[in-house]
C-alpha cells in the first residue's frame, strides 16, 4: 500500500480495513489479523497497528475477545451504514471535482446515464 504523506498512516490503514469490510473481504464475525500481522501486511510500526485497532474498536467496527484476538463486528447494520457513508463521501468528492470543471450535479447525472447506456 502506498501511503499519502498528508494523511496519518493509521487513518489510511483504517480506511483500507473499512473498505475490506464493506466489500466482503473481511466478513462480519471473522477474525482480523493480529496486530503484528497487520504491521507486517502494511509495513507499519506495531504501535501504529495498535492505534488502528483502537480506532476501529471506537467506531464499533471490531471487538477484541480476550485470548482469541480481534473480530469484525457482526452488526450488519453498522457495516451497511459504513458502506453508505463511504459511498456518500466518494459521491461528494466526485461532485466537487466536477464543480471544479464547471459542471452541475445534473450534468453528472446525465453523464452517468450516458455511461450506463454505453455499458449495456
Amino acid at each position: 500500500m502506498r501511503f499519502d504523506p498528508m494523511i496519518p498512516i493509521w487513518a489510511q490503514v483504517v480506511e483500507q480495513l473499512q473498505l475490506d469490510m464493506v466489500t466482503g473481504r473481511l466478513q462480519p464475525g471473522s477474525k482480523m489479523p493480529s496486530g503484528r500481522d497487520l504491521a507486517v501486511r502494511f509495513t507499519i510500526n506495531p504501535n501504529t497497528a495498535a492505534r488502528v485497532y483502537q480506532e476501529m474498536e471506537s467506531l464499533g467496527l471490531c471487538e477484541p475477545r480476550r485470548g482469541l484476538g480481534t473480530f469484525v463486528t457482526e452488526d450488519a447494520g453498522r457495516i451497511e451504514a459504513l458502506r453508505r457513508q463511504m459511498a456518500e463521501d466518494a459521491l461528494n468528492r466526485f461532485l466537487v471535482s466536477l464543480a471544479g470543471l464547471g459542471m452541475t450535479p445534473a450534468d453528472a447525472v446525465a453523464m452517468l446515464r450516458e455511461h450506463e447506456q454505453d455499458a449495456q
